[in-house]
């Protein structure tokens, strides 16, 4: 399985609507909505035949870099051109 987005690929940070929000939801629940460019990526496998991806995300006119799984992010299709 490759991943799905690729560096340099804008991308915007999902918001979420569980009912009783993990504190890892919390914690990224502040960036929801925001855009951002994947700056780096990376594979785990947790078990033999499962593949996942972790991005990392430059956000904000600061520029800071937070990590976030592959379902917690889409395509930013109004900044492709």
């Amino acid at each position: 399985m490759e991943a799905k987005y690729q560096i340099g690929q804008k991308v915007v940070i999902k918001q979420f609507k569980a009912k009783s929000p993990s504190a890892r939801d919390s914690a990224i629940g502040q960036y929801a909505g925001q855009s951002g460019t994947v700056t780096d990526y990376y594979w785990l496998s947790p078990t033999r035949g499962e593949v996942f991806y972790i991005y990392t995300v430059k956000i904000g006119s600061a520029q800071k870099e937070i990590v976030l799984h592959e379902d917690e992010i889409k395509a930013d299709n109004a900044r492709v051109h």
